[in-house]
């Protein structure tokens, strides 16, 4: 295949696996871990990646079967949402047990920032560019704060993870992303309209922060040490703010089975990005072999579409191929850019601006002021963690906004009552 064709996914052009042929068995669903010392970080990353969009596609699919009325539709979901649900045991058993909650964690940040800058930089549509690059800071802020966590608890280097591919040094600071739910409202795309590249950016954006957010939520209370499950609780708050905002980009008048195909299609186009950049022979076989199962789902979709709505998937996707392909690779310069760039912005009526522009009755003002009323466990942890990391929190941009967001919310009405 000639490089130009490999930067492009075909799905029209791809062999599926039958789906009778699909089932795995125990050994095949258990796959021997990868060797937390020798991985590279980005085979961990895609690995991490797929375990979301795997999670987020059987979720999706339980959701079709219980409101969608035709009982063949039904029969349908459940057999490929079986093989999705195999699926992600064998990725996710991929990680191994010797890797802490807290190193899994760091791998979790990375993925968020370098899969994020990635989407961003090939957006076509400005207002979901705009919504990644927002939250994009975010994130490298929390790689940030679990790192001082990582130093803390375990002793730990983070670049043991991230392996000098991300840098390691305060976003936005955590402290002042807390916003009220009013303020993760945002506008969706038109489907009739939206390029299938930005349909597949909200897709992989979406299930990956819903993984994020289950993974703190499931794995912080853990920890022993009350720093420790706070900045866990913390934290997974604001993953529960970017799934909020990215989940709302998606047009709402899609169908069920149209979002269904759209969500197979999306798990072969990472399958087949990934095949691409895959280092580790074993688990590149896994990828391409993963791929061919969802072309078969996303076929399968496709015939549904046809059979229950009289639709052509071909009239939905309106392309025959997607690109580019989604890449794990470092993003330093851009990341710095929307640092340098984006630090002060805010959301408010769905837009984005200006800390010192926002509205003194903007809703997460007094958000802010209740739920840091007693401390803020993203700012405790810096002082615990040795002073390498501590000292990057004292940068004159993060300084700067941090006593810009102090002096807005002492300013600011409270739109949330004080406790």
């Amino acid at each position: 295949m000639e490089e130009d064709e490999m930067a492009q996914f075909k799905p029209f052009d791809m062999e599926g696996m039958p789906l009778e042929e699909q089932p795995l068995n125990w050994k095949d669903m258990t796959p021997a871990p990868y060797d937390k010392k020798t991985v590279d970080a980005y085979t961990r990353t895609r690995i991490i990646l797929m375990n979301g969009i795997e999670n987020n596609a059987v979720l999706m699919s339980h959701a079709i079967e219980r409101m969608h009325p035709d009982p063949g539709v039904k029969k349908s979901m459940a057999l490929m949402r079986r093989i999705d649900s195999q699926q992600q045991v064998a990725v996710n058993w991929l990680n191994p047990a010797d890797q802490s909650v807290i190193e899994t964690t760091l791998g979790y940040e990375q993925v968020a920032v370098d899969l994020t800058a990635n989407l961003a930089q090939n957006e076509p549509d400005p207002y979901v560019k705009q919504t990644l690059d927002f939250a994009l800071l975010e994130d490298f802020d929390h790689l940030y704060r679990y790192s001082c966590l990582y130093d803390y608890i375990e002793g730990g280097d983070s670049e043991m993870i991230v392996q000098g591919r991300t840098e390691v040094k305060p976003g936005r600071p955590t402290s002042i992303e807390h916003r009220h739910p009013f303020d993760s409202m945002r506008k969706h795309y038109d489907k009739e309209t939206a390029d299938i590249k930005t349909k597949m950016n909200y897709i992989t954006i979406t299930a990956g922060e819903q993984q994020t957010m289950l993974y703190y939520r499931a794995h912080g209370f853990m920890y022993p040490d009350e720093i420790a499950r706070q900045l866990y609780a913390e934290i997974a708050e604001i993953e529960e703010q970017h799934v909020t905002q990215y989940g709302l980009l998606g047009d709402p008048n899609e169908t069920m089975l149209e979002k269904m195909a759209m969500t197979e299609l999306n798990e072969a186009y990472l399958y087949y990005s990934f095949a691409q950049q895959e280092n580790d022979p074993r688990i590149r076989g896994i990828w391409e072999s993963f791929m061919k199962m969802e072309i078969a789902h996303f076929n399968e979709c496709a015939r549904l579409m046809k059979q229950v709505e009289g639709r052509e998937i071909r009239d939905v996707m309106k392309a025959d191929a997607i690109g580019p392909l989604v890449v794990f690779e470092e993003n330093k310069d851009y990341v710095n850019s929307v640092l340098d760039n984006q630090l002060d912005l805010a959301p408010n009526n769905m837009e984005y601006m200006r800390m010192r522009d926002l509205p003194d009755d903007w809703a997460s003002f007094g958000y802010q002021r209740v739920m840091n009323a007693k401390g803020v466990p993203s700012e405790e942890i810096v002082s615990k963690a040795g002073p390498n990391l501590t000292e990057r929190d004292q940068a004159e941009n993060i300084r700067r906004v941090k006593q810009e967001m102090a002096r807005r919310v002492e300013k600011g009405m409270a739109a949330v009552p004080a406790r």
